[in-house]
């Protein structure tokens, strides 16, 4: 089973991708307060969760696809893959974020972690 967001957003895809498809930004990650990226591996600092080490796998600036995979993590997460993908839309744009975790008990804390990055993007893309 997966962990599917699609949201609309009323902003053009670029300004979206602009955010999205910068891998070491996370000003849009609720609870993240730094992250380095070495062109490979994207690392975040979560205060009093710990650490997160993800791998970008896909970053297509044409077609606004960005999958990683999260290899560490302070959890007791088994396996981590995740695509982002941003479509063109007649009002703006489109987000289709899924990603595929084991044990799927660890499902509803990704969920509510996404959730929170598309209210985030959401208050960043109207302010």
């Amino acid at each position: 089973m997966a962990v599917v967001i699609d949201h609309q957003f009323d902003v053009s895809p670029d300004e979206l991708w602009a955010i999205l498809g910068t891998p070491d930004r996370v000003d849009w990650v609720p609870g993240v307060a730094s992250c380095t990226f070495d062109g490979e591996v994207r690392s975040l600092d979560l205060p009093g969760a710990g650490a997160i080490k993800e791998r970008i796998l896909t970053h297509d600036n044409e077609a606004r696809i960005l999958e990683y995979s999260c290899f560490e993590s302070p959890g007791a997460l088994e396996s981590h893959r995740a695509k982002m993908e941003i479509t063109a839309t007649a009002a703006g744009c489109r987000l289709q974020w899924q990603a595929e975790v084991k044990p799927e008990v660890i499902e509803p804390f990704i969920k509510g972690s996404m959730e929170g990055c598309v209210n985030r993007l959401e208050e960043m893309l109207q302010g």
